[in-house]
């Protein structure tokens, strides 16, 4: 059993098969996915996603920083409401990033912190999303850490100063494709072996980042969660550990922190 923890089942990449994208992750062994929401729109719809795929997807709510920006007073009632729904178990994708820069810092920051005081309400754990801003990100969390109370970091692929920066605030960390990168993800491979065992969780971010050594990967280059055994084999190897092994502790990790059965 694995829980593939971040993917993008709303995408219109699955249009034409979805039903059948999560029969093959069921085949796979891949028993529950989350699906990621990353502004309003996106969120109500894994939120129906999730209500007619019960009990296997879930959802996370939120607004990534890339839409930071068209968040106003409004739309935060909406988010506050979406939070309520059934089977959502996760505040996000929220967070920081400086690299493409689509919302104004500015905006990003207000909307992050926004949504870490709703995280603080609602009691759910944070979705983080975080791209060439690990300083001013982990500032932010510092400041706030008695408001949430866990998280994920959702995609890691930073530095061995921000993985542990990361870990020291309690958060979980979610390892995907990447990790198979030979050009790229190198750095990553090497890091995978220090996280903890108890805070390690596996994502495939689907539909983007199919792993590049996939032994037969499809003709339209899209990822899908029935992948994520891959992913689970790469790290399995990296820490020296049988994938099973792998697989039961990332899988109750998931449970633990979305708390579902």
């Amino acid at each position: 059993m694995l829980v593939d923890i971040g993917l993008n089942l709303s995408s219109d990449r699955y249009d034409r098969d979805r039903g059948e994208v999560i029969a093959r992750a069921l085949e796979a062994g891949v028993t529950r996915l989350v699906l990621t929401g990353t502004n309003l729109a996106e969120s109500a719809q894994v939120v129906r996603l999730s209500r007619l795929h019960a009990p296997h997807c879930l959802a996370t709510v939120g607004v990534h920083p890339h839409e930071a920006s068209q968040l106003d007073e409004a739309g935060l009632v909406t988010l506050r409401a979406l939070l309520r729904e059934p089977g959502v178990v996760a505040l996000g994708e929220t967070g920081l990033d400086f690299n493409r820069m689509f919302s104004p810092a500015e905006a990003q920051e207000r909307a992050f912190l926004w949504q870490i005081s709703l995280a603080g309400e609602t009691g759910l754990p944070l979705f983080l999303h975080e791209r060439d801003a690990s300083v001013r990100q982990l500032a932010i969390l510092r400041a706030t850490r008695d408001s949430w109370s866990g998280g994920v970091l959702h995609c890691f692929t930073g530095t061995r100063e921000a993985l542990f920066s990361y870990l020291d605030l309690g958060l979980h960390i979610g390892i995907t494709g990447w990790v198979c990168d030979e050009r790229r993800g190198q750095e990553l491979a090497a890091l995978v072996k220090e996280i903890p065992a108890d805070r390690l969780l596996l994502e495939t971010d689907s539909p983007w980042l199919l792993p590049r050594d996939l032994p037969q990967k499809p003709k339209d280059r899209r990822n899908e969660p029935a992948f994520l055994t891959h992913i689970a084999a790469t790290v399995a190897r990296l820490r020296g550990e049988e994938v099973e092994a792998l697989a039961a502790i990332t899988t109750a990790n998931a449970r633990r922190l979305f708390r579902f059965d």
